[in-house]
């Protein structure tokens, strides 16, 4: 079976770089306390080192 992410944003968005930005909206989040079910892959984990300051990620077997 495939690893699951729960990845939840802490913080908020404003005044961050372009790229923290797209980062988080690619990873369909948008809010402090938004949170989401993406399975584990290399895209997505470099995508949460991008943005590691503003969420939090747990991992969860399904």
């Amino acid at each position: 079976m495939a690893k699951k992410l729960k990845i939840t944003q802490t913080k908020s968005i404003i005044d961050r770089p372009k790229k923290q930005k797209l980062t988080i909206d690619a990873l369909k989040l948008g809010r402090p306390n938004y949170s989401v079910v993406h399975t584990d892959t290399p895209q997505i984990r470099g995508m949460i080192n991008v943005v590691s300051h503003l969420v939090k990620v747990e991992e969860i077997e399904e």
